[in-house]
């Protein structure tokens, strides 16, 4: 038996099929500089081809968020740098393109991964992928298909890239794997797919073969090699009840989110695109609480026109009929970056020239979305908000250029909704101390835990360093949440949150208690939030909600939710 993480849910026993990739072996040799780059320019078409299939494979079972990531490799592909570095060293050194590759794919790497930044640093994840498909196809090595498995397996390996988690077909019942975490590329696909999935299992490999049995509990973490038939019976008894756990939350489906004594919150889902809408729907979702735009920008090789983007909410606005859906203006830059538009180099982008503040600089980029948005709103219920809002000046500024596009669509005689509400993110603490005020121009607020989290503590939330301070449960963090919800209710204004928060178990009863209007999270989350909501009281999670703020840890916030929950 072996200890992992727990990174998507579920429980499972089959065969194994043990991922092993080939082994590369590149040696420096002599070669005609005019055939070695020919080879080379050769196998860069493949991969780009290699990629391009394994996106369209994807694109059957995976949201437009998570096929960004292939954009992200088939841009590396095309990328004149390291295209450029390897063919300069093979005229250069005389060398064959197989070393050159792998000797500017280790210093791109070794580059990247000692950068204090975690786009760059996933960018070094982004490029081994990119490179070890680039030197199988210089080496002639096939990259094994998984799209070829056809009977119940569990795969395991040391990791799984973007490219094989996406091809992951009906027939694969989970995965181990040795390295990963909850947030890496594997254990996201993994959670959109709905299969179990336990990470950071050191040992797996070693202890398996192709054929052997697997028990794999993605609920506990642990994973369990050729177990005895006593054993096996055990977890297949779980992973029943766990199934049956997830239809039962189905007849939640169409019920209202209401507590034992009548309070009523609203459970919203975070989209990507159009394609994300279904299982919004289909998880019972009353509205979308996030409409993350900026993948209709790295989707694209150019700044999407007024007329595509028009078409792109249209589309989820119908697709919704008739719910809210709040839709996030462009929020670029940080680690989210375009292969068209060129970002300042920045000792910590996170921190620097991004979202709203590219837009109040870059106005006809914010003015061409907001024409679209204002074109769109007829179609549905609009919601619009503006992200890493960090002063009043900045809300009025943007809201202004809003009225300003709007006004000029009016006189155009282009239709216009004269009920959409114009709002804001809550994840920079300044704003979130500063809420009452704020809630005098925004019509709603949104509470981005997750860089409110991290920029309370100070804590970069993808540092294995200091992940230990990477806590929604403190205090502190409850109580900037506290005060945002308190300014907005002064003002007869509605808050919702939108961060991996609002859909953790243990967080509903706080936030329910601190007055959470809305909780939007991922489609797959929502029916498990509507069962903890409505088996409990309203009344008893505000005292419960005082507690917490009261409590010096977020351990002993932890152990107070736990305790009052009978757990």
């Amino acid at each position: 038996m072996l200890k992992g993480i727990a990174a998507s849910a579920g429980v499972s026993v089959a065969k194994v099929y043990k991922l092993e990739t080939p082994k590369v072996v590149i040696e420096k040799k002599a070669g005609v500089a005019e055939e070695e780059v020919k080879k080379f320019e050769d196998a860069l078409e493949q991969t780009k081809k290699d990629i391009e299939g394994v996106k369209e494979r994807a694109a059957k079972r995976l949201s437009d968020e998570e096929l960004a990531v292939f954009d992200a490799h088939l841009m590396m592909a095309g990328d004149p740098e390291l295209a450029g570095q390897i063919k300069a060293m093979i005229e250069n050194d005389g060398v064959n393109a197989e070393y050159a590759t792998e000797q500017v794919a280790n210093q791109m790497v070794e580059m990247f991964e000692s950068m204090d930044n975690d786009y760059f640093r996933e960018r070094a994840a982004d490029i081994k992928d990119v490179t070890f498909r680039l030197k199988c196809n210089l080496l002639g090595l096939t990259i094994p298909d998984l799209t070829s498995i056809d009977e119940d397996s569990i795969i395991v390996a040391h990791d799984l890239t973007p490219s094989d988690t996406a091809q992951l077909n009906e027939f694969v019942k989970g995965f181990a794997t040795e390295i990963g975490g909850k947030t890496s590329h594997s254990a996201i696909m993994a959670n959109s797919l709905e299969i179990p999935a336990v990470v950071g299992c050191p040992g797996v490999c070693d202890a398996c073969k192709t054929g052997d049995t697997l028990a794999l509990d993605a609920l506990d973490g642990v994973v369990e090699i050729n177990p005895d038939e006593e054993t096996i019976a055990k977890y297949e008894a779980k992973a029943a009840a766990y199934l049956k756990e997830k239809e039962e939350l189905k007849v939640l489906k169409n019920e209202k989110s209401v507590t034992t004594d009548g309070h009523e919150v609203e459970l919203a889902g975070n989209i990507g695109g159009f394609k994300d809408v279904e299982g919004v729907l289909t998880n019972g979702g009353e509205g979308v609480g996030l409409f993350r735009t900026e993948f209709l920008y790295m989707d694209s090789d150019h700044f999407p026109t007024e007329d595509e983007q028009f078409e792109a909410y249209k589309q989820v606005l119908e697709g919704m009929q008739g719910k809210k859906v709040v839709v996030r203006t462009l929020d670029i830059g940080g680690d989210k970056h375009l292969s068209y538009y060129e970002f300042p180099q920045e000792m910590n982008p996170f921190l620097g020239y991004r979202a709203i503040r590219l837009c109040l600089k870059e106005t006809d980029i914010f003015k061409t979305q907001l024409r679209a948005l204002c074109r769109a709103s007829v179609y549905g219920r609009l919601c619009i908000m503006f992200p890493m809002i960090a002063t009043v000046k900045e809300f009025r500024d943007a809201k202004a250029i809003f009225e300003e596009v709007k006004a000029e669509l009016v006189a155009e005689g282009v239709a216009v909704s004269d009920s959409i509400e114009v709002g804001m993110m809550v994840e920079i603490p300044a704003a979130a101390v500063l809420a009452d005020q704020f809630a005098k121009y925004a019509d709603f607020f949104s509470i981005g835990t997750n860089d409110l989290i991290q920029y309370s503590m100070a804590a970069d939330r993808m540092s294995e360093h200091v992940s230990y301070l990477y806590q929604p449960y403190n205090p502190s963090v409850l109580r900037l949440v506290a005060n945002t919800i308190k300014g907005a209710h002064e003002h007869g204004k509605w808050v919702g949150m939108c961060g991996a928060m609002a859909g953790e178990p243990h967080a509903v009863p706080i936030l329910l208690g601190l007055g959470l209007d809305e909780f939007s999270m991922s489609a797959t989350q929502i029916l498990k939030a509507r069962k903890v909501v409505k088996s409990l009281s309203y009344e008893e999670m505000q005292g419960l909600a005082q507690e917490c703020l009261n409590k010096d840890t977020a351990d002993e916030v932890l152990e107070t939710v736990k305790t009052k929950l009978g757990e």
